[in-house]
């Protein structure tokens, strides 16, 4: 069994389909956390909707991406953990596709397929809608199946995160000293790796991501540019250099 974590903040639309997916799509019944890292009123209708198939974890108010993560990880009655984004539309039989590849000692991304050109060149590039109004989920489905294959590769290092609670904590989780979510999952996996906790791609699996769905105001726009990097510069002051990639891994290097 898998314990799911899916933080959230004010984007019930995408919520609402991330969950549909999740539970429709689980083959076994398993625990899926929903840590709403503020604004409960927007996503309450959507919390309801699911509430037989939920554990709803309510931070009262905005505590940021890395400390939802890590408290809906604490909360966790499964040793194996799956952390995924609210923009994330889960695919068929994902929890017995994911249950079949785990090994320990390992941190787990299943591949993403995304409707835009992605920067990482592993991602499968086909759009099935920009939002959740227009999102074709049985197309999604048909497609992802017929392009699944057994394989892994060494270039992990993005979200979904598939992995073992005890690892997980092992490394310290997601570092909630940052002053934004930008860098924070990318310092997650270099700490698994300086661990021994290698990062693995998996390509029997897909789950599709929106890419930037909330609408930002200019004034959000820059707010978030600042935080970036403000993010960027705490990691060369913790680390002593700034945050790099393997071009071939997607490793993340200092």
């Amino acid at each position: 069994m898998i314990s799911v974590i899916i933080p959230t903040y004010r984007e019930p639309e995408v919520l609402d389909l991330c969950l549909k997916s999740c539970i429709e799509g689980q083959t076994n019944r398993n625990e899926i956390i929903v840590v709403v890292d503020g604004f409960y009123e927007e996503n309450k209708e959507v919390l309801y909707k699911y509430q037989d198939d939920i554990s709803v974890l309510d931070l009262k108010q905005n505590q940021g991406l890395a400390r939802a993560t890590n408290l809906g990880v604490y909360n966790a009655s499964n040793d194996l953990i799956l952390i995924v984004n609210d923009d994330n539309v889960f695919p068929l039989e994902w929890d017995t596709r994911l249950e079949s590849q785990y090994r320990p000692g390992a941190v787990y991304t299943p591949n993403q397929i995304e409707p835009t050109p992605s920067i990482f060149s592993q991602f499968v590039i086909k759009n099935f809608g920009r939002t959740p109004e227009d999102f074709d989920l049985n197309s999604f489905r048909q497609f992802e199946i017929s392009n699944s294959k057994m394989k892994q590769s060494i270039e992990g290092s993005t979200l979904p995160i598939f992995m073992s609670k005890k690892d997980y904590l092992r490394v310290g989780g997601w570092d909630e000293s940052y002053p934004g979510s930008w860098v924070v999952d990318c310092e997650f996996f270099m700490k698994c790796n300086l661990n021994e906790i290698g990062s693995i791609r998996l390509y029997n699996i897909a789950f599709y991501h929106f890419v930037s769905i909330g609408t930002k105001t200019q004034e959000r726009m820059q707010e978030s540019s600042i935080k970036e990097q403000q993010c960027h510069h705490y990691f060369l002051y913790k680390w002593g250099g700034f945050m790099k990639r393997d071009p071939q891994t997607n490793q993340v290097l200092v």
